[in-house]
């Protein structure tokens, strides 16, 4: 078992689903509640990655955190240490490329939210931001959570992109994908079958976190609508 390569998938998973929670629930709150025809723009991008294929968005990731590409050199003076085939890199591939399911899980919650619990906040005076964390965020559990989990989960089986950004360095960006493409080009069929599962599995895991999330979602939405 490629267990290095089942420990960087697991380090970049989890690092991609920690930053994506951050940075997409104030994200998917602009988009869901904000104004102006940029939020549509931004959605749109977000949203991108579904439609794109991994190896084009890994070749114009690739250009740009590569020594000649805007980003790699703005890092590499900042830093000394390029972007491109480092961790660090394969991280920020990761979350750009794992954008619509950190964010649009969030973006459905927020907006499917029952408006009167908003507006009774701000009746009794209380700010929209005070209002998210206060009212939103704490009903939408469930939506950020799934965010997590299917993040986690897209990132666990990421290979074109991952292969194009980070590379295939042993401990430091040979992921799980990766790995099993290299055990199959080399007729190694046990590993590759012992990878393939660890990966099925997984994903099995994610369904049924999934449809269980969604069913304590409708529970939680009929207990509101009860007197």
């Amino acid at each position: 078992m490629e267990w290095q390569a089942l420990g960087v998938s697991l380090r970049l998973a989890t690092g991609t689903s920690l930053l994506l929670v951050a940075l997409g629930i104030p994200l998917a709150y602009w988009i869901s509640f904000g104004r102006g025809w940029g939020r549509k723009l931004v959605e749109a991008a977000v949203t991108l990655p579904l439609f794109l294929p991994p190896t084009v968005l890994g070749f114009f990731l690739l250009s740009w955190m590569g020594p000649h590409g805007w980003m790699g050199r703005l890092v590499a003076g900042i830093s000394g240490q390029p972007l491109a085939f480092r961790f660090s890199g394969l991280v920020l591939a990761s979350c750009l490329y794992s954008l619509p399911f950190g964010v649009l899980p969030l973006v459905i919650a927020f907006r499917g939210m029952d408006r009167a619990y908003w507006e009774a906040s701000r009746t009794l005076g209380v700010g929209p931001w005070e209002t998210f964390l206060r009212v939103i965020l704490p009903l939408s559990w469930p939506a950020v959570f799934l965010s997590a989990v299917l993040t986690f989960a897209h990132t666990m089986g990421e290979f074109g992109v991952a292969l194009m950004v980070g590379g295939n360095i042993p401990g430091k960006t040979r992921t799980l994908s990766i790995a099993l493409y290299d055990c199959v080009e080399a007729l190694e069929f046990r590993t590759a079958q012992e990878i393939a599962f660890w990966l099925l599995g997984i994903s099995v895991l994610v369904l049924w976190v999934t449809f269980w999330l969604q069913e304590r979602s409708i529970q939680s939405g009929k207990k509101a609508l009860l007197p």
